[in-house]
């Protein structure tokens, strides 16, 4: 049965898309955006399948105390942002519950100990952003932002509250800017990258630009202060503007070191919460000057270089060559060459054999994309089960997980504490992206002797 407008649905919770979920008087699960846990909504129902629908409020009764007037006057419209109405506190304890029920639910698995979250600005925090860009002949101008809530059209916006100021601020310069290029219905995407210092901005272009065009671009960051990187193809043609761009970068003060990057390389978003998650990680990995660790999906060296700060050694993997030679020159720019060293692999291809070809480590860093690390729990599953297939290799003690995927954590979670013969020590959410449901967390696991 499909829920009646007129009925009053009671939300129960939140879902990991920041959506309200109740039941109808049919039993029916019903997703419902821009509705709290706790209140009493009417909906009007848009999808709908055999076991549930997916819905909008459209009538409030008995309000939610944690709802909050959005500081963003483009939510709703702008797709950017989920949760802005939900108090920002009861944001993180929401991730916090959506962590620990995934781990029981898809995994059987709960931690001996929660941490406590990892929490930051709440605004103006994004440091990276990749913007859309779109010439509106109807309206006879150029939008750039964010696309909007469910849709491929872009939101007509003029400022942006997760957005550093400065970006915010530039959102109109730029849209005046593109109204003015002579490809200006052939610039599809600017992206944003910001380090301690500097400010890139990657332009996307699908025919070659104009000289005037070039120049109004180097008028523009002369103004704004700002750097112009062009991208005529794929990733890997992006250059800068000018041949006297500079690399970009970001500072992690407790360990001392310098993390330089260009635009296009993956960095956090939020630099105030990966300064903070590095520096746990690293307390939690407790690394010993006598112990060699392994740094997995190490990237640029976020992890790898703070660890070579504590750690006999370190080996950082990842699965570009790319990468690797970008992470090798940060760790030379910060003295740390003799310590830290990379190879790169495929991460998604590991077996047992291949722990044993790197080596034994006393501890392991990982921090997968949204994949996870099956193969990497699944190779230390068949260790456990077979020690033939990895002769005298001694899995590590102990391994601090990173994860921006509940679902895939949980997954390797449940091979590494029911297959692997490790305990979740600890876990935790880790609130990278305000204001969103995307749920960061980090988790300890410990070799269960």
């Amino acid at each position: 049965m499909v829920t009646d407008s007129t009925e009053w649905l009671s939300v129960e919770s939140l879902d990991l898309e920041g959506q309200g979920v109740a039941h109808n008087a049919e039993g029916k699960v019903v997703f419902i955006e821009g509705a709290l846990p706790g209140e009493q909504v009417q909906v009007s129902v848009s999808r709908r399948k055999n076991n549930w629908e997916q819905a909008t409020l459209v009538a409030l009764r008995h309000e939610s105390a944690q709802r909050v007037v959005p500081q963003c006057r483009h939510f709703g419209t702008c797709g950017g942002c989920k949760m802005q109405h939900f108090q920002a506190g009861s944001q993180v304890a929401t991730k916090q519950r959506a962590l620990e029920d995934g781990l029981w639910h898809l995994a059987k698995v709960k931690a001996e100990q929660l941490l406590r979250p990892i929490e930051g600005p709440a605004w103006g925090y994004r440091y990276r952003a990749r913007l859309s860009v779109r010439y509106v002949v109807k309206k006879g101008k150029v939008l750039v932002g964010f696309h909007e809530r469910k849709s491929s059209y872009v939101a007509d916006m003029d400022s942006c509250e997760v957005l550093p100021r400065h970006l915010s601020d530039l959102l109109v310069p730029l849209a005046r800017l593109i109204e003015g290029m002579d490809q200006r219905d052939r610039l599809p995407q600017i992206e944003v990258a910001v380090g301690d210092d500097a400010t890139a901005l990657v332009l996307r272009h699908l025919q070659p630009l104009t000289d005037a065009d070039l120049q109004r671009l180097r008028d523009f960051a002369l103004q704004h202060q700002v750097q112009w990187w062009l991208q005529p193809q794929g990733p890997a043609t992006v250059h800068p503007l000018d041949a006297n761009a500079s690399d970009l970068s970001y500072r992690l003060p407790e360990f001392g070191i310098t993390m330089r990057f260009k635009p296009t390389d993956f960095t956090q978003v939020n630099h105030q919460i990966n300064r903070a998650l590095v520096a746990r990680a690293l307390r939690l990995l407790a690394a010993q000057a006598d112990e060699r660790v392994i740094d997995w999906f190490c990237g640029l060296g976020n992890f790898t270089l703070p660890i070579a700060t504590r750690a006999r050694e370190v080996l950082g993997v990842e699965g570009s060559e790319a990468l690797v030679e970008r992470s090798r020159e940060n760790a030379v720019f910060n003295g740390l060459a003799a310590k830290a060293r990379f190879k790169a692999s495929n991460l998604f291809e590991i077996d047992a054999p291949f722990l044993v070809e790197l080596g034994h480590a006393d501890k392991w860093l990982v921090d997968p994309p949204r994949e996870g690390a099956f193969a990497l729990a699944k190779a230390l599953a068949d260790v456990a089960a077979d020690p033939a297939a990895a002769p005298g290799y001694v899995p590590p003690k102990r391994i601090v997980y990173v994860s921006c995927n509940p679902a895939t954590l949980a997954r390797d979670a449940g091979l590494l504490v029911h297959q692997a013969g490790y305990v979740l020590s600890a876990a935790g959410a880790v609130n990278m992206f305000p204001h969103t449901a995307h749920v960061e967390s980090i988790a300890v696991f410990d070799r269960n002797h």
